[in-house]
């Protein structure tokens, strides 16, 4: 059967740095660049098995700035919100605090007020690069609903859907198989109005009135006839039906810690307010509360590679994304795919910011550009398995593994039977760019426009739950 899904999905349709200014505060600070003698609870980080002690901030001996300045202000209103935030706590936020403001703050966030996808936007994913995509996870999305059991209805999840090309792309490729489609009622978890907009277009959705009153209503992609709904989170998907859950392009956005090696220890990093009003980072002096996560993270990994290191990453929303994945996937049955940018262990110092398509500094203008790090899949794969006893890792492999797998060979081979030498140019760049590794050796257009491959730089991983065995192309 899985053989025959593959065939026909494949045949079916045509083309359609740190940078640190200088110190706010007085040289006695409880923020500090300065280095001074390990702190018994920070010592713990060497040695794990040791108790913790309460963790505390003392900010004492913080520097208040002046109330207000009579030079005009160029700032834009996320700026000023950061600096406030920063001023009312009286010294200076995590970079995930910050992170979380610059890509998702209701009024300003990065992803909130506007379309920062393709070409015109600030990056390109793989759902925007070739349509082959969304068909590929479509296919794995039906083999994995048959290991289920072809259960009558599913709930497929997408989480960070974007412009929702990955799901129209999912479901016109299987628009064919009916009694797929019709099990499915798909969950878009998005947060961005402007873009579950762009989603209701790309999907093609009419509101449809099933009686006439005013209070149930029901929203329907009519790409395949099925209803669609959206959330804020993860936890609002009605729960006790089956479960497909996607997430492309998700992890890597969540909020990161970062912490640096001292001589005292390890410390978090921070953002603050520089005297010239510019942003720059700190180090704590005093353990913060994502330390616990950054223990947590050590124990994980053995102890001679954690002595290594100078700089770790943690993502304590990655953490807990994961529990509640595996939990529902545990309770109601199904799977999640996770596909993304990262490392199968710790990851060190990944954060960047992309804008226009070009890195900058991360503290540049907050709110003009992207920011994302690398996912740590080890970390993952350690949630989800403390989470429940039910559930099942399997992965990473690259991301041209498992396209490959699936069959995008055959499919890129069925498509260019029937296009223009246009369109033929375009499946076979954006086929280099998902399954290839560095530039396309072919590519006989300008050199600055080289398709450059994914194909090694994005992993795979799938979270099932164990009765339905192991998920292709995991086996």
């Amino acid at each position: 059967m899985q053989r025959r899904l593959l065939q026909q999905v494949l045949s079916a349709r045509r083309l359609s740095n740190l940078s640190i200014g200088p110190s706010l505060f007085t040289p006695s600070t409880h923020y500090s660049l300065r280095q001074s003698s390990q702190t018994p609870f920070l010592q713990q980080l060497e040695n794990p098995n040791q108790p913790s002690s309460q963790i505390s901030i003392d900010r004492s001996a913080l520097f208040n700035p002046s109330e207000h300045s009579h030079e005009p202000s160029t700032d834009s209103e996320l700026i000023k919100h950061l600096k406030g935030i920063i001023k009312f706590r009286g010294g200076p936020i995590s970079i995930a605090e910050y992170m979380e403001e610059v890509l998702t703050n209701p009024k300003a966030g990065f992803y909130i007020n506007r379309d920062v996808f393709g070409a015109d936007g600030d990056f390109i994913t793989s759902p925007e690069v070739s349509q082959m995509f969304g068909e590929m996870v479509g296919v794995w999305a039906m083999c994995l609903w048959e290991q289920m059991g072809q259960p009558d209805k599913v709930n497929l999840v997408e989480l960070g859907p974007g412009r929702g090309t990955l799901m129209a792309d999912l479901l016109r490729g299987a628009s064919k198989f009916e009694k797929f489609t019709k099990s499915l009622h798909i969950h878009m978890v998005e947060c961005s109005p402007t873009l579950q907009k762009l989603q209701r277009h790309n999907l093609r959705c009419a509101d449809e009135d099933t009686n006439g009153s005013d209070v149930d209503q029901s929203i329907i992609s009519n790409l395949a006839g099925t209803p669609v709904s959206w959330h804020a989170t993860l936890e609002q998907v009605p729960s006790g039906l089956p479960t497909i859950i996607v997430g492309h392009e998700f992890y890597d956005a969540l909020p990161v810690h970062q912490f640096q090696r001292a001589s005292r220890g390890w410390c978090e990093k921070m953002v603050d307010v520089a005297e010239d009003s510019s942003f720059r980072l700190v180090l704590s002096l005093q353990p913060t509360p994502a330390t616990l996560y950054l223990m947590k993270r050590c124990k994980w990994d053995a102890t001679e590679e954690i002595t290594k290191l100078d700089h770790i990453e943690v993502c304590p929303k990655a953490i807990e994304l994961t529990h509640t994945i595996a939990k529902r996937i545990s309770s109601d049955g199904g799977g999640a795919l996770i596909i993304d940018y990262g490392l199968n262990g710790i990851v060190t110092d990944s954060l960047q910011a992309i804008r226009k398509h070009k890195f900058v500094d991360i503290l540049d203008n907050p709110g003009s550009a992207d920011l994302s790090a690398y996912v740590d899949f080890a970390s993952i794969r350690h949630s989800a398995e403390e989470a429940s006893v039910d559930v099942s890792v399997h992965g990473p492999i690259t991301q041209s593994q498992f396209l490959g797998s699936l069959g995008i060979n055959f499919r890129i081979e069925a498509l260019l039977q029937n296009c223009t030498d246009e369109q033929a140019e375009s499946l076979r760049a954006g086929y280099w760019q998902l399954v290839g590794d560095g530039e396309a050796p072919f590519w006989d257009g300008p050199d600055e426009k080289t398709p450059i491959g994914m194909g090694t730089r994005y992993m795979a991983m799938a979270i099932v739950n164990k009765k339905q065995g192991i998920p292709i192309p995991f086996q």
